[in-house]
């Protein structure tokens, strides 16, 4: 059987080169790609339906990204030692990808669309998160299957001081900014990342040098496709119309939902009115509608909406809530409102509650992180939560979704730039954001009430951090545009941007934006992150009217953690037989105890929720660790009685021998009933032999006891 492979190269212009391969693996897909850089190897195939099932009005796209284990030589954990769910990092990836891919679907193509990624072989230095737009793009692009690409997604970081794409996983940790950045061969759709506070203008540099190196990839998949011969893509027709009854619907309510739109109404009031036209619509269709008049129906009203909405803020600068475009809207928080909880805060904005709580813990506590390519601990959660009665609906609770796992990250990445290093925060520390009423940048809320929540609890930020999210309404035909700070949901909805952005007073944490059109210029951009750092500071502002600095100490009730280092040698006398001496000192002290060999240390972590725990256990491991010192005195233990001495504990473990010489001044014959095994003695260190051995005395603490006096002289005889 031949084959018909097809293979284009992207040179990353500093030798690293990337292939693409497509006619080897997966052929019954729509398309299918490898792609390979080093032995990291990807396999991407999509396949999507002719048809889309009736009354679908929308994209049902899904991409999924699996690491297989194999990959990287490894054996999943588990009880069915198999793939299972993805991993919450598996889905953050997954959204990177369809968040670049979906908007540049046409808008009338509804068919069902999966896109899977696999990472079937890995280089352990090699990023593969940074290879999966690239992927599925070319996936797209070798298959016939309508789609307004291609695309990709670079990793963009600053390494000492200059900008890299695609760094490797080593260079990364030195980054001090670092973003997935996605794009077409003319415009930037996507962007994720973080950065150690960094001025907006470097965030641009950083966008414009990763598209540079998105528009050499775009060109490869470009040819790939034709090399292929998929340059002709699919006929479709997955929408209905009637193009009288769009222009009936528009005539008839496009001044009405203008007017609604115009009146400032609350979310609640606004929503029920803009229902209540739909519902005029639908009955003046008459009971003979059919359900495909009907569907067709709510899409045109929806299309009124869009348009109405749009034009008054274009037109009149006027937002659905009355503001003006760079108005905040007002905000109220509390710290501490929950008494139990190590640090709590509340944060509301507008119509927009995040009930934020941090608990403290140990090492143990830590998060085992065990994927295929990323495996290790995590000491820093961030967990965030979106119940259904936040918006005031009823539906059931299954579980985290995707969307909860990528506003949770993003949070997680804005405040984790600015906590305290290692050695001043020894704690394991979990943030929960619960949002509780939402109407547009929950994510952003959670960002500001963790921040709060954190200061309550006592940890030391380096500086306070808020975040907002900004909006974007253009029109092509007239180049009007507008930028929003503090977007709504419906804003969100019916806008063209979705931009996030946090920070501090010092710069840019981290930012997430996702376009739903094309053509957004560097100079609109620059303009919407200057608006954002505005908004950006006056939230700053009102967060520290409630707390502007961390509390001096932890809550009273808070656990409390100290460190300890120790010598190397000592790590196994800590922990002791199968961790008989560890485990014995955590039951006898209630501390919790940790040790690990770092950098041929010990470190030793003590967490306890009270002062004489912790003090019990550091006397205990320092007993342990002490080393014996010549001259030192010891209150020691009588361990063992010999017929030449006794062997005398002076430190947990040391036993040194005191010679029956050295108890005493005055001479003994044998050690009957001096001592018992038991007593507690005090003695002297005198020497420690160069096999280790200890010699103890006794003799060396008691007064010497004076000479006897000389014999008196003869008298010299009479002359």
């Amino acid at each position: 059987m031949s084959l018909n492979v097809f293979k284009k190269s992207i040179d990353l212009g500093d030798g690293r080169i990337i292939e693409i391969e497509t006619g080897k693996l997966a052929k019954q897909a729509d398309g299918s790609v490898v792609v390979k850089q080093g032995d990291t190897m990807l396999l991407a195939t999509v396949v999507s339906n002719k048809d889309a099932k009736e009354g679908v009005d929308f994209l049902p796209l899904s991409v999924d990204y699996q690491e297989k284990y194999a990959a990287a030589g490894r054996i999943p954990g588990g009880f069915l030692r198999r793939e299972a769910r993805l991993s919450d990092y598996e889905v953050l990836i997954s959204r990177l990808v369809d968040r670049a891919l979906r908007p540049l679907f046409p808008e009338d193509y509804h068919a069902d669309t999966q896109v899977m990624i696999s990472l079937i072989s890995s280089d352990k230095n090699i990023m593969p998160d940074a290879l999966v737009g690239l992927a599925a793009s070319a996936a797209l692009a070798v298959s016939d299957i309508p789609f307004n690409g291609p695309i990709s997604e670079v990793r963009v970081a600053k390494i000492d001081g200059e900008l890299v794409i695609n760094p490797s996983r080593s260079d990364l940790e030195r980054a001090t900014l670092e973003f997935i950045v996605a794009g077409s061969a003319q415009d930037i759709n996507m962007v994720e990342g973080e950065a150690d506070e960094i001025q907006e203008a470097e965030l641009v540099e950083a966008i414009q040098f990763a598209h540079a190196a998105i528009k050499v990839q775009v060109q490869a998949q470009v040819e790939l496709g034709e090399l292929v011969g998929k340059t002709v893509k699919r006929t479709y027709s997955h929408e209905n119309s009637d193009l009288d009854l769009k222009a009936k619907i528009t005539a008839d309510t496009y001044d009405k939902v203008y007017a609604v739109a115009k009146s400032g109404a609350g979310k609640d009031d606004r929503s029920a009115a803009f229902k209540a036209l739909q519902d005029e619509v639908l009955a003046a269709l008459g009971e003979d509608a059919t359900e495909t008049t009907k569907f067709l129906a709510k899409k045109y009203f929806h299309d009124v909406q869009y348009d109405a909405v749009r034009a008054l803020l274009l037109n009149e600068g006027i937002r659905l809530d009355g503001r003006h475009t760079k108005q905040i809207r007002p905000i109220w928080s509390e710290v501490g409102y929950l008494p139990s909880a190590h640090g709590s805060a509340v944060f509301t904005r507008g119509e927009t509650q995040s009930l934020t709580t941090v608990t403290l813990g140990a090492k143990d506590d830590e998060q085992l992180i065990d994927g295929a390519f990323i495996n290790g601990y995590n000491k820093f959660l961030l967990h965030y939560n979106f119940p259904a009665f936040s918006t005031g609906e009823a539906r059931p609770n299954r579980g985290v979704g995707r969307r909860e796992i990528g506003h949770g990250n993003l949070a997680m990445r804005a405040i984790k730039k600015v906590l305290p290093g290692d050695e001043e925060n020894p704690y394991t520390i979990r943030v929960v954001s619960d949002i509780l009423e939402s109407n547009g940048s929950s994510s952003m809320a959670t960002v500001c009430a963790g921040t709060l929540a954190l200061m309550d609890a006592g940890i030391k930020l380096k500086a306070p951090v808020s975040g907002i999210a900004m909006g974007l309404i253009s029109d092509d035909k007239t180049g009007k545009y507008a930028i929003l700070s503090d977007i709504l949901g419906d804003e969100d909805h019916l806008g063209d941007m979705d931009f996030k952005v946090t920070g501090s007073r010092n710069g840019i944490t981290a930012c997430q934006m996702d376009l739903k059109v094309n053509g957004l210029s560097y100079e609109v951009l620059t303009e919407a992150l200057n608006q954002a750092k505005e908004g950006r500071l006056h939230i700053l502002g009102e967060m520290e009217k409630t707390m502007s600095a961390p509390r001096e100490d932890f809550k009273p009730h808070a656990p409390r953690i100290i460190s300890m280092t120790i010598d190397k040698e000592f790590i196994g006398a800590v922990i002791g037989p199968g961790g008989k001496i560890i485990q014995e000192m955590q039951r006898e002290t209630g501390a919790t105890i940790s040790i690990e060999e770092k950098d041929n240390k010990g470190v030793i972590q003590i967490f306890a929720d009270n002062k004489d725990a912790i003090d019990q256990a550091v006397r205990r491991i320092k007993n342990i660790v002490a080393k014996p010192e010549v001259g030192e005195v010891y209150e020691g233990k009588v361990k063992s009685i010999m017929p030449f001495g006794a062997f005398v504990e002076i430190m947990p473990g040391k036993d040194g021998l005191l010679h029956i010489s050295e108890i005493d001044w005055k001479r003994y014959e044998t050690m009957d009933g001096i001592f018992q095994v038991g007593d507690e003695v005090r003695v002297k260190l005198l020497d420690i032999d160069k096999q280790g051995k200890l010699k103890l005395s006794r003799k060396a603490l008691l007064p010497r006891p004076p000479k006897p006096d000389a014999a008196p002289a003869e008298e010299a005889p009479q002359a």
